[in-house]
């Protein structure tokens, strides 16, 4: 164990549980810095929090008094000293320096108060801005979020798959496919592990991936990234019905779970997160269409829900609710008819509230072989690149459902994020691919 790991022996939220008069070493960055008379106050930040730490001189060796005042912020640093109550300090707990050690001294730091009113700056400085407060705490919810599914999945008997990221079909439209050169040969980044993942139920029955997905959209919205994470689910001899309360049952789960364990990372972002319970409300494409014409909003039958649309829709309940029965035009090949209608499908869109839009999509697949060899000349797709999922058909695929949720997107709605970039870590937009 290194020299600094082993003398540490507290984190900064062990410290506020500490008694007065207790001798801490804890490890960290300065996050601020101020000087009061002939006090120094530095506030120093570590995975778990924040722990205010002073020095007066003659309290401690000069040595210690003169590195504290000189520190430049974002040093990485040890501090030593007896932990005292102050009602004035972060938490009602202070550090009296004793001991300081600056482990990496930082330069003069860049993201000053004026310099961070610019969404672009702190995106090229992203490397360093996700330092902040806020920045951090949305990775922390993002984590939890991540663990919940997890659980989630695995108390329900779901089996974690992996899929390629370089395939040669298209399964959300090959208008946003990312082509690469595969030794000679065209292929594409994923749009998602869907198809794979209707190979696997046959031999694990229920499975689910956590893994990156890209599309190559044009788009500039506050909801779209060219490479962002999916969690996706499939179930064997599951119907519609079946999958829609499996969405309903996670999107519960992972707030119950944030709300519980990230609560303070939530006041920090100033979020108030309501745990929505099921059944979640449902609404027609239709009933969608005609809201729409009614508040002035129009738009063609076939063509998918606009953006501005949705906003609108998700303004008007305070759950998610689910967009059911898309007509085909607006849905990918693989979708199962509703019923004996050739033209609207067994597929939703799940929309989180407050105006943020579309988070999920899911339905029903086809697991007829002639239904879907159909489906795939009608849309003159290429069947050689389709020939292996359409063969599962003919080896014993049941009926079957599932869904694909953006974690990006369902992170933006939980924290009340403005724009999408907040909820990665490194956001890839049209006009990012740095740092």
């Amino acid at each position: 164990m290194s020299k600094w790991l082993s003398s540490r022996d507290a984190s900064s939220k062990d410290v506020m549980a500490t008694s007065e008069g207790e001798h801490k070493t804890i490890l960290g960055w300065v996050a601020s810095k101020r000087v009061v008379g002939g006090v120094s106050f530095l506030l120093i930040r570590d995975a778990t929090g924040y722990v205010q730490v002073a020095v007066k001189k003659g309290s401690a060796p000069d040595s210690v008094f003169n590195a504290v005042r000189q520190v430049s912020l974002e040093s990485a640093v040890l501090v030593g000293g007896m932990v005292r109550a102050d009602e004035r300090a972060p938490g009602g707990r202070e550090v009296a320096v004793q001991r300081f050690e600056v482990i990496s001294p930082s330069e003069k730091w860049p993201i000053t108060r004026s310099a961070a009113r610019s969404a672009s700056f702190l995106y090229d400085k992203r490397h360093l801005s996700i330092r902040g407060r806020k920045a951090a705490a949305v990775i922390r919810i993002r984590a939890e979020f991540v663990y919940s599914c997890f659980d989630f999945f695995r108390n329900r008997g779901f089996t974690l798959i992996s899929a390629p990221t370089i395939v040669q079909n298209a399964v959300e439209g090959g208008a946003t496919l990312f082509k690469v050169d595969y030794f000679g040969e065209p292929a594409f980044l994923s749009q998602s592990a869907q198809l794979y993942e209707e190979a696997a139920i046959c031999a694990l029955e229920k499975v689910f991936i956590f893994q990156p997905a890209f599309r190559a959209e044009k788009s500039k919205t506050p909801k779209h990234l060219t490479e962002f994470w999916m969690v996706e689910a499939e179930q064997a001899f599951a119907d519609q019905s079946d999958n829609l309360k499996l969405q309903e049952e996670l999107v519960e789960s992972i707030c119950q779970r944030i709300v519980e364990n990230r609560a303070e990372d939530l006041r920090i972002l100033g979020r108030k997160l309501a745990v929505p319970k099921p059944p979640f409300p449902r609404l027609t494409y239709d009933d969608v269409r005609e809201m729409a014409q009614r508040k002035g909003s129009p738009f063609e039958r076939g063509v998918d829900v606009p953006t501005e649309v949705e906003a609108m829709i998700s303004k008007s309940f305070e759950s998610p609710v689910f967009v059911t029965d898309y007509p085909l035009s607006a849905r990918s090949f693989y979708h199962m008819n509703k019923g004996q209608d050739d033209e609207v499908t067994l597929s939703t869109d799940l929309f989180a509230p407050e105006g943020y839009g579309e988070i999920s999509t899911g339905g029903q697949r086809i697991h007829d072989y002639s239904v879907l060899l159909d489906r795939v000349s009608k849309q003159e797709l290429p069947r050689e690149a389709f020939e292996w999922y359409l063969e599962l058909r003919n080896y014993g695929l049941p009926p079957h459902s599932g869904f694909g949720m953006g974690v990006e997107r369902t992170i933006r709605w939980i924290c009340g994020l403005r724009h999408i970039r907040g909820a990665s870590l490194f956001p890839r937009t049209i006009t990012r691919v740095t740092p």
